[in-house]
């Protein structure tokens, strides 16, 4: 989804996959995923080669090592260290189109799109602790290059402006800093807004009655990591 001009049919291809992604996030939250660091290390170095492995660790470390930071200084850590990573665009990655890569997928293939990026910040955030309630994957219109791209929104309390931690913008900033950014769906894992250009926008739904939810539980743990077509190491 990352990187397509806007027209009125893919409006519709926006609200489609975002349902998909919010399916995502039910999924990061309920799912019985393992994340034995032994397991995880060895099944990403068995699928994606040695260096993945390596990020991996790097991964758990941040998990152990910012438990006792402040909320703030988590979405930091977590949003510097996914940064690291590289962006490129499904169909060169993994041979097809606005494909959901799981946060151990990102890893292993070290790099996605902006999906890949926001999901992977908002499930690491979650083990950290923070609230699901405070964040939102946001799907926002990016003015400055005309297409459409997802970030991660964190509100301190229910009426607050919310940080946004983006991949294209690496300084995490308020909401009314990014004009550049306008938003058309958020969801978490679960609830989905319709939003508007102020607000936190309109409830549309429970994320919960998603379509593909049960398939794309069934990916995400480290029994079902997918090979990317472009090895980027």
């Amino acid at each position: 989804m990352c990187g397509r001009l806007l027209t009125s049919r893919s409006l519709k291809q926006v609200c489609h996959y975002t349902l998909l992604a919010s399916a995502l996030a039910v999924s990061l939250l309920h799912a019985d995923v393992g994340l034995n660091e032994p397991t995880v290390v060895s099944s990403l170095e068995h699928t994606y080669g040695e260096r993945a492995g390596l990020r991996a660790k790097a991964w758990f470390n941040i998990l152990r090592d910012a438990q006792d930071q402040s909320a703030k200084e988590k979405l930091t850590t977590v949003n510097n260290f996914f940064n690291l990573f590289r962006f490129v665009d499904d169909i060169k990655l993994w041979g097809v189109s606005n494909y959901w890569a799981t946060p151990l997928e990102f890893i292993g293939a070290n790099g996605g799109d902006c999906e890949d990026f926001s999901i992977a910040k908002y499930f690491t955030l979650l083990q950290l602790g923070i609230p699901d309630d405070k964040m939102r994957i946001t799907m926002v219109k990016a003015t400055s290059v005309n297409q459409y791209h997802m970030v991660l929104a964190y509100y301190e309390t229910p009426g607050a402006i919310p940080l946004i931690l983006d991949n294209l913008d690496p300084i995490i900033k308020p909401a009314t800093q990014r004009t550049d950014l306008i938003p058309v769906y958020s969801f978490n894992g679960k609830q989905l807004w319709l939003n508007k250009e102020k607000g936190r926008g309109v409830l549309a739904g429970s994320a919960t009655r998603l379509e593909k939810w049960n398939d794309l539980r069934h990916r995400l743990g480290a029994d079902h990591m997918r090979k990317p077509k472009l090895v980027m190491e």
